[in-house]
């Protein structure tokens, strides 16, 4: 399939129209390898939703760098579990210049779209409550360029360890084949932010 322009409102409306799957909660998932650009195209759909789209970064739930792909079960405990039911969620953020989590709770009240960023959050357990799983990909000297730019070269081996362990999960997860979504995001910040590069 050809690469699409698409505006973040016609998502957003896509969405809308969509069931909820978690609870009251349609649940978005943006996944892809650090450096992609999921963040970016995160916040925009948010901003084409409503004002009051939340989007939780599953780095801020990471208990530092070998908690890769582990945090889930603190996901499941501090946000998913309360969505499901109805309540609203909390969770503490991890504070990686100190290296231990926040003492204070945020709050994550129960809103009809909730948006999950973050390596693995579109993982195969949590697909059937997805109302969607976008994919957001990059060329791998692009992602590892914008990681050093945004993390500084003194985390190279830490990056290094963590792009290995992504190429793996992807792999094994088929997490690209089950997309609902998959985004161009190299062209992503060179556009007008109302617009995306869809691929699939």
């Amino acid at each position: 399939m050809a690469p699409v322009v698409e505006s973040y409102a016609e998502l957003a409306a896509r969405i809308r129209r969509q069931p909820a799957r978690l609870g009251r909660t349609r649940l978005v998932a943006v996944d892809g390898p650090s450096g992609a650009g999921k963040t970016v195209f995160a916040d925009r759909l948010a901003d084409a939703l409503d004002a009051v789209t939340p989007v939780l970064h599953t780095d801020d739930l990471l208990d530092g760098w070998a908690d890769q792909f582990t945090f889930w079960p603190r996901l499941e405990e501090w946000i998913l579990a309360p969505l499901r039911a109805g309540r609203a969620a909390r969770y503490r953020r991890y504070d990686w210049t100190r290296g231990r989590f926040g003492q204070d709770w945020t709050v994550l009240p129960p809103a009809p779209v909730v948006i999950v960023e973050g390596v693995s959050s579109a993982r195969a357990v949590i697909a059937t409550e997805l109302t969607l799983a976008a994919f957001v990909t990059a060329p791998a000297e692009l992602c590892r360029d914008r990681t050093l730019a945004r993390d500084g070269e003194a985390l190279t081996p830490q990056l290094t360890v963590w792009r290995r362990g992504e190429r793996a999960h992807f792999a094994a997860d088929r997490t690209v084949e089950r997309a609902d979504l998959v985004v161009d995001g190299a062209a992503g910040p060179a556009l007008d932010g109302a617009t995306f590069v869809r691929l699939r």
